[in-house]
């Protein structure tokens, strides 16, 4: 079972360790390997400019959404890291809702380490592509695969 984890930029060490973890559990974690390489200190010029508002250009250069597509459609799973991002519990962004879109449309089972978002815009969207939340508890991932 091969489990692809995304997520904001700003869960990028977290979305690391987890799929570490995944890793350490037998399961097949996938992470994009920018992200292992910036949290382990290397691309310092990728990572300063996300953090320092050319997340857009970025994002353009590297064609980030169809490079993430292509790694979704090579998945089974995909874990969406969504912790508390600016003071909301549950994060789901703007990038992430997108991904959510292109798993389910291409029948991937969509999970949340943490719950679900509350008070979204985009709420109903969510909710009908029904992912399956950890609630912190990453083990309990394999009850579901």
């Amino acid at each position: 079972m091969k489990i692809y984890v995304l997520g904001s930029n700003h869960f990028m060490k977290e979305m690391v360790d987890v799929c570490h973890h995944l890793q350490a559990l037998g399961l097949d974690g996938r992470i994009h390997p920018d992200y292992e390489a910036m949290v382990a200190g290397a691309m310092p010029e990728k990572l300063s400019r996300i953090q320092n508002g050319e997340r857009v250009a970025v994002k353009r250069e590297h064609n980030t959404l169809r490079d993430h597509y292509a790694r979704i459609l090579e998945s089974d799973a995909v874990l969406f890291i969504n912790g508390v991002k600016n003071g909301a519990e549950n994060y789901i962004g703007g990038n992430v809702l997108i991904e959510m879109g292109q798993a389910y449309v291409n029948n991937k089972a969509i999970f949340f380490l943490y719950g679900m978002p509350l008070g979204l815009s985009y709420q109903d969207e969510i909710d009908a592509m029904d992912p399956i939340c950890l609630f912190g508890n990453l083990e309990s991932i394999k009850n579901h695969l």
